[in-house]
């Protein structure tokens, strides 16, 4: 436990002046982030490293990771190829290198490969864009966890009875779920009162029911991806507290969503 909170503090003190900062120190944090957690689960199915699958993975990433403001209209202009096009001729490289490895490297590796970049990719190029959008914005998602984490722990061992996934994350409760979505929506509006992010007060308890609920869908997913792959943590780079996946995984499921919402532009 001390180790854990000790990890826990020296870490938000080096996240939080970046999220305050914003601008290109966030941006390289971002794909800091992002990289460790595409080599997450690069380990976690036992690829190689230092290889042409992993290079091309890692290309792609970059490309996605892009902000908006430096491609514009989603053109990379140096190739003259827009980042959907790009995809697409990963996949195809991907999958000619089954045929030149003489399927050691396998269809079901190439599949893994591009879901697992454009999952981390998609989740930290939100980040980014959130953050871009402002201040207020960023610091609503990650309350809007935590309070989300913590109802759901504390409320999950104070009254939870019924097992939400016991398969996959077997201390999670029904309870717990609810009241995690019910301290979230508390805590919004308190964020909202002092620093507004929405005018419609129903469209924002609507918005963050959603965002609280697929927060929790993220960190079962990455509970999934761990029991699938018998590993307890997707890293150790934080000490008693994992890999950065392990830590960010609410935040790969939320951020896309609220975009997608047009909650944020």
């Amino acid at each position: 436990m001390k180790q854990r909170l000790i990890t826990g503090f020296v870490a938000l003190a080096l996240f939080v002046p970046f999220v305050w900062y914003g601008g290109k120190p966030f941006l390289w944090l971002v794909y800091g982030l992002a990289f460790v957690g595409l080599y997450e689960l690069v380990r976690m199915k036992q690829l190689p490293l230092f290889s042409v699958p992993t290079f091309l993975a890692a290309f792609l990433l970059a490309v996605v990771l892009l902000p908006s403001t430096v491609a514009s209209h989603e053109v990379v202009e140096v190739l003259h190829l827009t980042k959907v096009e790009i995809t697409f001729l990963v996949v195809l490289l991907l999958l000619s290198y089954t045929v030149l490895s003489k399927n050691t490297f396998t269809f079901d590796d190439a599949s893994f490969l591009l879901m697992a970049t454009l999952y981390v990719g998609m989740g930290f190029y939100y980040l980014n864009e959130t953050r871009m959008e402002g201040l207020k914005y960023i610091l609503y998602t990650l309350f809007v966890i935590w309070a989300t984490d913590t109802g759901a722990y504390f409320i999950g061992r104070a009254i939870g009875k019924r097992k939400l996934w016991p398969e996959i994350s077997p201390n999670k409760t029904v309870e717990g779920a609810v009241g995690g979505v019910i301290c979230a929506v508390i805590v919004a509006l308190v964020y909202n009162y002092f620093s507004p992010v929405a005018d419609n007060i129903g469209m924002l308890v609507a918005v963050t029911a959603a965002v609280s609920v697929f927060g929790q869908i993220g960190d079962l997913v990455e509970s999934a991806f761990k029991r699938h792959f018998g590993v307890k943590d997707s890293g150790n780079i934080l000490p008693g507290h994992g890999g950065i996946l392990d830590r960010l995984d609410s935040v790969l499921f939320v951020l896309p969503l609220l975009h997608f919402l047009h909650f944020i532009s």
